[in-house]
């Protein structure tokens, strides 16, 4: 059984409620649609976060403040749109506001693809922004409250590895249409044609998903949830049976087990994920415009093959590995990858070669530890803060990255690669940090327990 140990000032989580036995249940129809939902909309936000750093080319404004204005659309509208629909989520529900963000998506796209103009196209890029910085938060709120505990992590990889798929999707699509028609309208009409049929998917499937039970249960709304329960998982009379501890978390005690303290899940979730918002954009995003900007799409799509490949492998055992291990070896591997090429680069003899291996060695490492992160940041809150208090962190670690976009346009590749180095290391610090306060939330450690609502005993 769970114990209790903490109450909103709603309604609390109560034992063998019917949160508990959904995410005891097993894998239905309902886990799918909502898997092919969260997976699709994680495919969307990156294919749109890329879109500023690929538009920064279809209009003549390099070497001006536009030019850089483009670049951090994206970090921008991306944190208004997640600081928006953080608290509506927790608000509204998780399902009603994805309706919000997908009505925005349909908007932004048609205006993308009868945009003709710079000063045309940046609107049409906030909204979709805005609505794919929505869209990513609440699916990061909503899958772990979901997805069963036996799939939880699997699942959330798996989602969160689709932005690989959707990095590397546009950019394929950004070098056809390029090397092929050498047009900048064909080439950004392919862009918004490729995304319409993925948002009739994503619509579909969103409206076969249920709301999450555990929301309904926070909020107060227990019939709701025991609906929900009837049509997507089990019977009424199923759905009170008691749900049994899981072997691996049955201990006859509960010394020991210490749930960190707030400021601590904040400060270690919002560095960590600062480290990976800044130094992934100073490697994948514009290091394009700023050195070579006829290979800014080669650079996204080496990074997001890279890591789609690893994600891949990774997400496959996700269930069975450890949180903190994995934000741990990857983080080692990151740091070590990017000092030694800012000592190459500084040495001024570093060849192409070497340096594109040691970029698809640190792609690879960022992969681990970009899966890892973004699932930790939206598991560690209370139900009825999970969305504010997922977007407070990705809020401040995304808008981070606006003046270090803005700052480092007119520095040398030394000075680039150094600061790339300081910020991977202070996200190992973090990581640290965690080792020593956190808990695992790992290893099939339901979502009640990686939230601190809960407790093995």
């Amino acid at each position: 059984m769970y114990v209790y140990i903490s109450r909103d000032a709603t309604v609390g989580l109560m034992q063998n409620s019917f949160s508990d036995a959904a995410q005891e249940s097993k894998w239905t129809s309902a886990h799918s649609w909502t898997f092919i939902a969260f997976s699709f909309g994680m495919f969307l936000e990156a294919y749109i976060y890329g879109l500023s750093f690929i538009a920064s080319g279809w209009y003549p404004v390099s070497g001006s403040i536009l030019s850089t204005l483009i670049l951090i659309w994206s970090p921008l509208f991306l944190i208004i749109g997640i600081a928006f629909a953080g608290p509506l989520s927790d608000a509204l529900g998780r399902k009603r506001t994805f309706y919000v963000t997908m009505l925005l998506y349909a908007i932004g796209a048609i205006g993308i693809y009868f945009s003709t103009s710079y000063f045309t196209t940046l609107p049409f890029l906030a909204i979709l922004l805005f609505a794919a910085g929505g869209e990513m938060n609440t699916i990061m709120t909503a899958t772990h409250e979901v997805m069963p505990r036996r799939h939880r992590s699997k699942s959330m990889y798996w989602e969160v590895n689709f932005i690989n798929l959707g990095g590397t999707v546009l950019a394929v699509v950004a070098i056809i249409a390029a090397n092929l028609y050498n047009s900048v309208s064909f080439q950004r009409e392919m862009i918004a044609v490729t995304f319409l049929p993925i948002l009739v998917i994503l619509a579909y499937s969103r409206y076969k998903m249920p709301e999450s039970i555990r929301w309904l249960e926070a909020k107060g709304r227990s019939q709701d949830a025991s609906n929900i329960m009837q049509k997507y998982y089990a019977t009424p009379y199923e759905a009170q049976t008691p749900v049994a501890q899981p072997a691996s978390l049955q201990t006859p005690t509960v010394t020991g087990f210490k749930i960190p303290a707030l400021w601590v899940k904040i400060l270690v979730t919002t560095i960590v994920a600062a480290s990976n918002t800044i130094g992934f954009t100073l490697m994948a995003y514009t290091i394009g415009p700023f050195f070579n900007p006829s290979l800014t799409a080669y650079y996204i799509l080496a990074a997001n093959v890279v890591g789609f490949i690893v994600g891949a492998i990774i997400a496959t055992v996700a269930d069975r590995l450890s949180r903190r291990s994995l934000l741990l070896y990857s983080s080692v591997g990151i740091v070590a990858v990017t000092w030694v090429m800012y000592y190459y680069v500084g040495l001024g003899a570093i060849s192409i070669t070497l340096f594109w291996a040691m970029l698809i060695l640190f792609y690879g490492f960022v992969g681990v530890n970009y899966l890892s992160e973004d699932t930790l940041k939206g598991e560690l809150w209370h139900t009825s803060r999970r969305g504010t208090l997922t977007a407070l962190t990705r809020f401040i670690s995304i808008g981070s990255s606006i003046p270090v976009i803005l700052v480092t346009a007119t520095w040398s590749i030394q000075q680039y690669t150094l600061l790339n180095a300081i910020v991977w290391s202070c996200g190992l610090l973090a990581i640290l940090l965690w080792r020593a306060k956190g808990v695992e939330t790992g290893k099939g450690v339901p979502i009640g327990v990686a939230s601190g609502e809960t407790k093995p005993v």
